[in-house]
């Protein structure tokens, strides 16, 4: 069977999909299902994000580390299709230090426009009882705690923005699709593979993934999404304790 461009193209984004986003979206949308369907409330459901590992603080270490950095490998085989001739692919979808001063302004006011309501829609989201409680990271920390949650932000914040942004939107454009399709299909992604969390995420994502797309649509780097979303986790991560300590009738979860 001869395979035509156009169908090798499909099934190179299918592979990538499914070793990554794709993959979560599906285990997000049985989970979601286990949940509505288990008879107990959303809100009083949790999810659990950087969990502990081993009992054992070398092994706990060493399952997170090689946990975090073999899941950017897909992150590398993204880049990898899509270098060309004249240029990597890094440099087609502006994950460069080229601007680094405009990148980092325009990823703090983004991290701010979305971080702020962000919060807000998450307790609204859990007072309406459409949000499972999600705890970020242990409350117990270890010296290398704080490091490995950052090396984790940095995880979701790359795959996240280099394969639903970056690459995905140079393979639709290729074949065809408008802007604003790509954008809305995108932000449907981003908002499934998060089901997990609740309906309320599913939608907040979406919102997130809309005004990330545009931003991408205009700037053509997708360096300060990642910037915006790195700084989204690091908070969320390492403030976690923090916050349940200081607001727990907000931020603790159910047990």
């Amino acid at each position: 069977m001869v395979i035509t461009p156009a169908r090798r193209a499909w099934w190179e984004i299918a592979i990538v999909l499914g070793l990554s986003v794709g993959a979560s979206a599906v285990y997000s949308l049985v989970s979601l299902t286990d949940r509505l369907t288990s008879g107990v409330p959303l809100s009083d459901q949790s999810a659990s994000l950087n969990q502990s590992r081993s009992e054992r603080e070398w092994l706990d270490f060493t399952y997170q580390f090689l946990g975090i950095f073999f899941e950017l490998f897909v992150v590398a085989l993204a880049l990898y299709l899509l270098w060309t001739a004249s240029a990597s692919g890094a440099a087609r979808i502006g994950l460069t230090f080229a601007e680094p001063g405009r990148d980092v302004r325009r990823g703090v006011v983004l991290f701010l426009a979305i971080g702020i309501p962000g919060i807000a829609f998450y307790l609204i989201g859990r007072l309406v009882g459409i949000t499972v409680g999600i705890e970020t990271s242990p409350l117990d920390t270890h010296w290398w705690t704080v490091p490995i949650l950052i090396f984790s932000a940095l995880r979701a914040a790359l795959v996240e923005e280099v394969i639903v942004i970056g690459y995905l939107f140079t393979r639709l454009r290729e074949r065809g699709w408008s802007d604003w399709t790509i954008i809305l299909s995108t932000a449907l992604l981003r908002g499934s593979y998060h089901l997990y969390q609740g309906i309320g995420p599913f939608f907040g994502n979406v919102a997130m993934g809309i005004v990330f797309g545009w931003c991408y649509r205009r700037w053509g780097r997708v360096m300060p999404l990642v910037i915006a979303h790195l700084l989204l986790d690091v908070v969320s991560f390492v403030g976690y304790p923090l916050a349940v300590g200081l607001f727990p009738e907000f931020f603790a979860v159910p047990r």
